[in-house]
């Protein structure tokens, strides 16, 4: 992976994946014309969920390899975790990647509360965003269905929020025990005790319908609109501990965005942040969210970026 003082930048979109290095932005050959649908990594690898039906991975992120089909069911998100690399599917299904190969993980399918997830269009719930905490505890976000947390790789899961709370990403950090970020169409909800109590914290946001969060550094960054629709969308950053209120990211970006930025198109490392688009465009903010540049405009619409 990069250790360029200017972060290497996945971008996954409707046409393919895109590297952006610094003032260099390239295509991935491998890659090119698919839609690249969610993007995940650990210390030595980046994976891929490719056409809904397809995981690929890289080890330098330049040239990728097919590693396995999706069985049955499209795949929404994907997540590295210490144990085991997770893939969410439509209908609500998780899968465990086991010597190249994505395999049930049939506990899921017994979770507490499973009969009442459901989506407002009518249609069957789907898993929507995947995250690990410290020692490897982890939390899996269904849409409609809350967020389930399992402390045992998965053996056992057990409900953590209300799922009219509506949430569209959760996350937790590995080197915060016990921190978890959601955000929701209730807004932005964070728990210090694993998921066991939750506040919510709105002050300062224009509207609560929410659907991307990340962590630079103790600043919490949040994309907030007024509904579903991403009418006047915006993005926020505020204290992780003693901030009273968010305030409204502004130097470099839009004054409003076109569209929601969406779940996976928000993501930090450091004081890192790089931010993705509808319409194809891509900002980095090098100090945790209060200044930010467009490196890259034009591109298909982003479905995820990464830092390396």
């Amino acid at each position: 992976m990069s250790m360029n003082l200017e972060r290497l930048v996945l971008v996954a979109t409707d046409d393919g994946l895109h590297l952006v290095d610094g003032e260099n932005a390239t295509s991935v050959d491998d890659l090119a014309g698919h839609e690249v649908l969610a993007l995940g990594k650990d210390d030595r690898t980046a994976w891929a969920l490719v056409d809904g039906r397809e995981l690929w991975r890289s080890a330098d992120v330049r040239h990728w390899s097919r590693v396995t089909t999706v069985p049955k069911r499209k795949a929404t998100c994907l997540a590295a975790t210490p144990d085991a690399l997770l893939v969410g599917t439509a209908r609500a299904h998780l899968l465990r990647l086991e010597d190249d190969r994505l395999v049930p993980v049939p506990s899921f399918d017994k979770a507490e509360g499973r009969d009442a997830w459901y989506t407002p269009w009518g249609a069957p719930a789907d898993v929507r965003s995947i995250s690990a905490g410290a020692g490897g505890t982890l939390y899996v976000n269904v849409h409609v269905g809350g967020v389930l947390r399992s402390a045992d790789s998965g053996v056992s899961w057990r409900p953590t929020l209300d799922i009219e709370e509506d949430v569209h990403q959760v996350l937790a950090l590995p080197h915060h025990p016990g921190l978890v970020l959601v955000a929701a169409a209730e807004g932005f909800a964070v728990s210090h005790d694993g998921g066991d109590s939750w506040r919510w914290e709105n002050d300062g946001l224009h509207a609560h319908y929410c659907r991307a969060v990340a962590l630079a550094d103790d600043t919490v960054l949040l994309s907030a609109s007024t509904g579903h629709h991403g009418r006047r969308a915006a993005v926020y950053r505020r204290a992780l501990v003693g901030g009273t209120r968010f305030e409204r990211c502004e130097g470099g970006l839009p004054d409003w965005f076109g569209d929601n930025v969406d779940t996976g198109c928000l993501a930090a490392d450091g004081s890192t942040v790089v931010l993705g688009t509808g319409d194809g465009s891509v900002f980095r903010s090098n100090d945790r969210g209060a200044h930010w540049d467009a490196i890259r405009k034009g591109l298909p619409p982003v479905r995820a970026v990464a830092l390396c």
